[in-house]
């Protein structure tokens, strides 16, 4: 397209080329190509110049305007998104605990620089890539796996697992060992339902099995009945709630990484970009985040 209009601008292979920064013989190669896909001429010897064909002045009315839109097209947005007028529906998939510390904050925040955006919350209940290779879901936030090798990564943040309990539990009335520990109630979070994980791995070692009452699906729902009871919750650190008190355990387990997953190809499109920084800048500045 940039060779047909500088051809039918100047008239001139040498001086087109000179234009392009090409090549005689490239430009002359160019304008061979152009006359097979136009099947017409385009630009025919009359003496010692160059006189364009009926079908190439037509198109020296055309041709500039088009270029200009495919430039436009395919460049690269350098001036950054019209906020203001961005109206679109950004989806996240994230586990309740997620959500429920950082949801209200994240739409706070695009509201504020994008009012036409729209989030759409959706609890992950297992690991699963298709969402993200289909552009049903535009940002995942969990711990990473095998599922999906092509999904492009960003850590947030490490956390770590912590018992948490109502404020005057009798655990908090003297030094939570493995054994005061065990022998508390205990609710445990679990999307596949499971009741036994890396705590009760560590408290088998010691010959000990704690007392699991209940299995809840999102860590949200183990907090409340945390909250309302003398049960035991395991959660992650970064989703504790104000009106539960911490507890560190009594035995080592491993910690977690969390990270952000997107697929490679939305990862420059700049509307996704931004929502992207939305999450990322969320996470990252919120009080109290974990390192």
């Amino acid at each position: 397209m940039r060779a047909l209009d500088a051809l039918l601008a100047t008239g001139s292979v040498t001086e087109a080329a000179a234009r392009l920064g090409l090549s005689v013989s490239a430009m002359s190669r160019n304008l061979a190509r152009l006359r097979k896909v136009t099947g017409d001429p385009l630009l025919v010897r009359a003496g010692s110049r160059l006189v364009p064909s009926p079908r190439a002045v037509a198109l020296s009315a055309e041709v500039p305007a088009l270029l200009a839109r495919v430039e436009s097209a395919l460049a690269r947005d350098e001036h950054g998104l019209e906020l203001e007028t961005l109206s679109r529906t950004f989806s996240l998939r994230a586990n309740e605990g997620f959500i429920h510390r950082f949801a209200a904050p994240l739409l706070q925040r695009m509201l504020s620089a994008a009012p036409q955006t729209r989030l759409k919350l959706a609890a992950k209940r297992v690991k699963d890539g298709a969402p993200l290779r289909e552009g049903t879901a535009d940002l995942e936030i969990g711990v990473l796996g095998d599922f999906a090798p092509e999904i492009l990564t960003r850590r947030l943040f490490d956390d770590e697992f912590i018992a948490a309990a109502r404020p005057g539990h009798a655990l908090l009335d003297a030094p939570v060992t493995p054994e005061r520990f065990a022998n508390c109630l205990h609710v445990v979070a679990s999307r596949r339902g499971q009741t036994t994980g890396p705590v009760d791995e560590a408290l088998a070692r010691l010959g000990l099995v704690r007392q699991v009452v209940a299995v809840v699906p999102g860590f949200p729902d183990a907090m409340e009945i945390a909250r309302r009871s003398d049960v035991i919750a395991q959660i992650p650190r970064s989703v504790l709630s104000s009106d539960l008190v911490g507890i560190e355990l009594p035995v080592s387990v491993p910690g977690i990484s969390v990270s952000a997953m997107w697929h490679p190809r939305f990862d420059v499109d700049p509307e996704q970009k931004w929502f992207r920084e939305m999450v990322f800048e969320t996470v990252l500045k919120s009080p109290g985040e974990p390192s």
